[in-house]
């Protein structure tokens, strides 16, 4: 039950109320929120599938695209189902433990992301930059310690977040205006002085996403300079062609991050429905359209997914 808006109260339960001022059409706006979020389960299942059976994709990028893939599932599988429930089976409550797990899980997943992206980029630096060197620097255990210290980082970043909530005393309200927990949303439940909270939310976007973003760029400047000084057209945009894809993924990952974070941390200019179908959406999209985008720019990953559907067709036809 709500709690009274002036008593503190042991947060026992939050109540999720969906996507403010949206309530006649939010039934109907969950509909591409679940196709999207089917798209997420098949196209990184697939991806991850096809990386793990073919011998040929065990390269190093490959396997940080794999480690992309497993970040998105993670990321849209801690939201989208309680979300669903929220919007169409009215299951409203989640425990403040469940709570607090979900934004671990959720700001977890974002922090890994980047961190996979910047592997990705120094992948690209190395193979453009360095490629005499590539098989002998990316190995498979330097790539497994790469992905190791990419969780490590997220865990040690994300961990206080959970202490930093559990000292409020919540006050308010019991209701969170969101389809999940995050952290500034339920930070402003409280009735203490949350500059802590607000600044240390800062401090962990400056050292996670803005040196990720920082390092990726220096990563791109310098693989520019290399393209540029190849003798010929065609290996220039045979190089560049290479990075294409995960340009693309960049591209969709950063800005909507630096903008949703932003609009999170300091809030209220921005309505509240308009913030939450930005968080939603950011959490599907990109998951949604990684895997599309390697499979299609990708040539290897593309001939080794028809090859997939080839064989699959003729053990049908024989079977029939």
């Amino acid at each position: 039950m709500p709690a009274d808006n002036h008593s503190v109260f042991p947060p026992a339960t939050f109540i999720l109320t969906g996507i403010p001022g949206t309530k006649e059409s939010q039934v109907s706006l969950a509909i591409p929120f679940c196709l999207m979020y089917i798209v997420v389960l098949l196209g990184n299942s697939l991806l991850l599938f096809i990386i793990a059976t073919e011998r040929s994709l065990h390269e190093p990028m490959y396997l940080f695209l794999s480690m992309l893939a497993a970040a998105d599932l993670l990321l849209s599988t801690t939201i989208v189902p309680k979300m669903l429930a929220v919007i169409w089976f009215r299951a409203e409550e989640i425990s403040f433990a469940a709570c607090l797990t979900q934004m671990f899980f959720v700001h977890v997943s974002f922090i890994s992301e980047s961190g996979i992206l910047l592997a990705m980029a120094f992948d690209r630096y190395v193979a453009i930059c360095n490629p005499l060197r590539y098989t002998t620097l990316l190995t498979k255990p330097v790539i497994g310690k790469i992905g190791l210290a990419v969780l490590t980082r997220s865990f040690c970043l994300i961990f206080p977040f959970i202490f930093l909530v559990m000292r409020l005393r919540f006050c308010r309200t019991n209701f969170l205006p969101q389809t999940y927990c995050q952290y500034m949303t339920v930070a402003r439940l409280a009735c203490d002085n949350l500059t802590v909270n607000l600044w240390y939310g800062v401090a962990v976007g400056v050292s996670a996403f803005g040196l990720d973003a920082v390092l990726i760029a220096v990563s791109y400047l310098l693989i520019l300079r290399a393209v540029f000084q190849l003798p010929s057209k065609g290996a220039r945009l045979k190089a560049l062609r290479t990075c294409s894809s995960h340009v693309c993924v960049i591209l969709m990952f950063y800005p909507p991050s630096f903008f949703a974070s932003s609009a999170n941390q300091y809030g209220g200019v921005i309505p509240g429905y308009i913030l939450t179908l930005l968080a939603n959406s950011h959490v599907l999209i990109p998951p949604m359209l990684n895997p599309i985008i390697y499979g299609v720019t990708t040539k290897e990953i593309l001939k080794s997914l028809i090859n997939l559907f080839d064989r699959s067709c003729r053990r049908n036809f024989l079977l029939s």
